[in-house]
């Protein structure tokens, strides 16, 4: 094979790929999908959720924090004054952090991410769906912010996962939700954002528009989501690869002597992704579709938790199942 395949995968059933491109590609069979993803990405947040956020820290706000003893440095008013009368110490009523952040949230639907091996119980972009789904409602509760990338305003209502998957419903034709990458928004001074892609485009182009998006000192972190038959080619003999994007279909004799060589080029691809990501301060997480969804999340709150004062990702770029 020439390479990794960019913006567009493979399938060794020609027939399979066209029911793919018939009903997962179709804008009414997405729609209709919605709502099931709408209601896995709601378990998988609950599931999910005792972890999230760990920003919690004393600053500007309305909620009740934690009592903590009286410093020489605090002023007298700070005192909470019935707490203290129960003591023969001070102590200061801290207020929790609440400055709202916003995290811009992207997945992509384009053609290529309809793709579903023998491997895999579910499409490509039906995970990414619900990974950004089930973000957005972690998110949410964690008092941020969330946004779809040039398609909706920051909100922090809830029922985040529901309004943002009526956004997608009402944009199915929208040529944002069908490209292979990312629209190039101008996004605000230290905003997030999360996408969810198999990012197999060139690297040029992909590192052009995350360099664009990470403009004005965004954060961000990117989710690899691939199908299993994508990491391993486990097909044997002749075989037909039908692309999911145009109508290119290509057939090897003896498949399996090209599996070293098209491991390693999807290897040398997922290096410069993280060669990218690295350059950016942004991380990066691999997801394949044969693995439980809360696997990212969880991996994915870690990282927010252990982050810096300004809410980058930490740990950098980094593969996960």
């Amino acid at each position: 094979m020439a390479g990794p395949p960019h913006a567009s995968s493979f399938k060794a059933d020609g027939k399979a790929a066209a029911q793919i491109l018939g009903l997962e590609a179709d804008a009414h069979g997405l729609a209709e999908s919605l709502p099931d993803l709408v209601a896995e990405a709601m378990r998988i947040s609950l599931n999910v959720s005792h972890g999230i956020h760990g920003r919690r820290r004393a600053g500007p706000g309305e909620t009740f924090w934690q009592f903590r003893q009286y410093q020489p440095a605090d002023a007298a008013t700070l005192v909470d004054w019935r707490r203290s009368a129960s003591s023969d110490h001070l102590f200061v009523r801290e207020r929790e952090w609440e400055a709202a952040h916003t995290v811009w949230l992207w997945p992509d639907l384009s053609p290529s991410m309809a793709f579903k091996s023998h491997l895999a119980k579910v499409t490509k972009h039906d995970r990414a769906l619900i990974l950004i789904l089930a973000a957005a409602e972690l998110l949410v509760r964690g008092g941020e912010r969330v946004a779809l990338l040039g398609l909706t305003r920051p909100n922090a209502s809830r029922n985040a996962a529901r309004r943002l998957a009526e956004a997608i419903a009402g944009n199915l034709g929208n040529p944002l939700l069908s490209s292979s990458l990312p629209p190039p928004e101008r996004l605000t001074r230290t905003s997030g954002i999360l996408l969810a892609s198999d990012f197999l485009d060139p690297l040029p182009q992909i590192e052009a528009r995350l360099s664009e998006l990470a403009a004005n000192n965004v954060f961000g972190h990117l989710i690899q989501v691939l199908d299993p038959a994508e990491e391993s080619l486990p097909y044997d003999g002749r075989t037909e690869f039908t692309a999911l994007e145009g109508s290119d279909k290509w057939t090897a004799d003896r498949v399996e002597s090209l599996r070293p060589q098209y491991i390693a080029k999807l290897a040398a691809h997922r290096a410069g992704l993280e060669a990218i990501a690295h350059k950016l301060g942004w991380s990066l997480l691999t997801h394949r579709t044969d693995r439980p969804a809360a696997e990212p999340l969880l991996s994915l709150i870690m990282r927010m938790q252990s982050g810096g004062k300004d809410y980058r990702w930490s740990g950098g770029a980094g593969g996960a199942p």
